[in-house]
């Protein structure tokens, strides 16, 4: 029983939802979405979408569950947005951005240079003796995530000392080092 699947969601003012047979588009104020789907079917009544399946067979329950959390995450999107923060921790590692280019310097023997999505907005923050921090925000959760993923596989956090490029708050399993 999928207990995700069942929540309806709301649909707040100034987001307009679009539901053909098989794609499903949301505009709001951040930009616009399409999410194609398949084996449910989605209603509007009086600004609440529901998702429903057909029966309760594995693929159907397991699709139900999925097409209303990224729907959600759509309407969520185009709404308020998305943000990420990533910290780097290690000395000598600095982050800069001009426009969309990021540029990471990493402990390795030349900078990587990456071109960050035009839907992605990019910030940089270097403090004097704090960690320095990229921000980036977007509209669409899968592709915020997935850049971050990116950035963030660059240099992992490694368990002894926590260098690395790790996402803020986030916590690591550290371990002891050599015992004397």
């Amino acid at each position: 029983m999928s207990r995700i699947g069942k929540n309806p969601i709301t649909i707040p003012a100034g987001v307009t939802v679009d539901v053909t047979s098989t794609v499903i588009t949301v505009k709001g104020k951040l930009g616009q979405l399409t999410q194609e789907y398949a084996d449910v079917s989605i209603s509007i009544e009086e600004g609440v979408l529901l998702v429903t399946r057909p029966t309760e067979s594995k693929d159907h329950r397991a699709k139900h569950g999925l097409y209303r959390s990224l729907i959600s995450n759509m309407i969520v999107g185009v709404s308020e947005g998305f943000t990420k923060e990533l910290e780097l921790v290690g000395v000598g590692y600095r982050a800069s951005n001009q426009g969309q280019k990021l540029d990471l310097a990493l402990g390795y023997s030349h900078n990587i240079v990456l071109e960050i999505a035009p839907e992605v907005s990019l910030e940089t923050v270097n403090e004097k003796g704090k960690n320095p921090i990229i921000k980036l925000s977007s509209f669409d959760k899968q592709l915020l995530g997935t850049i971050a993923a990116k950035i963030r596989g660059f240099r992992k956090p490694e368990p002894y000392k926590g260098k690395g490029v790790k996402f803020v708050g986030e916590v690591l399993r550290r371990k002891a080092g050599k015992s004397a």
